[in-house]
């Protein structure tokens, strides 16, 4: 089969389009003809070789992606409810290719593309992990800082979904956005309590927002707003990081080592089927564009996720 991959650890430049064996279904798991992989973070993290320890030798070629939609073509033993030919969505390793076996997977709902389908996998697990690991209940202000990327997007729409209401940061020209997702909108840096607690002010939330007990903190950025999203809240176990690991932070860290919340797929997929979820994409290219796919995404400076259409 074709295979996006790279043999060495470098810039975007080092992927290319070549030649794999095929993967099988394992027990438990789906085989796929795939559509459609998301490009993450962690993809180009991973390829750049900034989480290779000293000294090791990439075992080449290297096949990146987790998120991918498709149709199934091989079912592993256990797998119940699944047919040949059935459209899923779900996350596995080494997806950037014509076939990929995938772990976790849901079907994905009539009307949906196979780039959707990859677009929500991996941001609607970290989504309900960070609701799962602060027991956010209806009700609740949850202060979503960074709510503009692909995790933000998926935490504002399945937060507001679950009942609480949110405030989430954004540079002013995505302020409409956040809005758009069931959010209220205010912007980044020092000083941001102050802005959370004007913005419930003027939402009429301020009595539950100055309930301590009330509001929750996620900080997806990983730029200090830990400190303060911890100050707002009053508490550092209603706070939760996904992008500070330098040890120094009192918030909840979660990197998913403290399990996973694939559950969040049929969720996601139920709420885009009731018309009550928007799939974000910043883009989509063809996979010989993965290079350009990994700038993007490397840039910071993406609304929504990047998807490469395997063709």
């Amino acid at each position: 089969m074709r295979a996006l991959q790279y043999d060495t650890f470098g810039g975007p430049d080092v992927l290319t389009l070549g030649e794999a064996e095929e993967p099988h279904a394992g027990p438990g798991e789906v085989r796929i003809a795939v559509e459609a992989a998301a490009v993450n973070p962690i993809d180009a993290t991973l390829r750049s070789g900034a989480m290779a320890k000293p000294g090791r030798v990439l075992r080449a070629p290297r096949i990146p992606g987790f998120d991918a939609a498709g149709v199934v073509d091989e079912i592993g033993e256990g797998v119940q409810g699944y047919e040949i030919g059935q459209r899923v969505f779900g996350a596995g390793t080494s997806v950037t290719a014509e076939h990929a076996t995938l772990t976790a997977f849901w079907r994905t709902p009539e009307g949906v593309s196979s780039e959707q389908g990859a677009a929500v996998v991996t941001v609607a697990e970290t989504a309900a992990r960070i609701l799962q690991a602060l027991d956010a209940q209806e009700g609740q202000v949850l202060v979503v800082d960074g709510a503009s990327g692909g995790v933000g997007t998926t935490l504002v729409q399945l937060a507001a979904a679950r009942g609480l209401h949110v405030v989430g940061t954004a540079s002013e020209s995505k302020h409409e956005l956040v809005r758009r997702l069931g959010g209220l909108p205010t912007t980044y840096g020092p000083g941001l309590a102050g802005r959370v607690r004007s913005v419930l002010a003027e939402a009429g939330l301020e009595s539950a927002g100055l309930e301590a007990e009330a509001l929750l903190g996620a900080d997806l950025a990983g730029k200090g707003a830990a400190g303060e999203l911890i100050e707002l809240t009053g508490d550092a176990r209603r706070v939760v990081t996904i992008a500070d690991f330098s040890g120094e932070t009192d918030a909840i860290v979660s990197d998913g080592s403290e399990g996973r919340a694939w559950y969040a797929l049929g969720e996601v997929a139920q709420l885009i089927t009731e018309g009550r979820f928007e799939v974000i994409i910043d883009r989509v290219l063809p996979w010989n564009q993965a290079a350009a796919a990994h700038e993007a995404v490397e840039s910071g400076s993406t609304t929504g996720k990047v998807v490469l259409r395997i063709e």
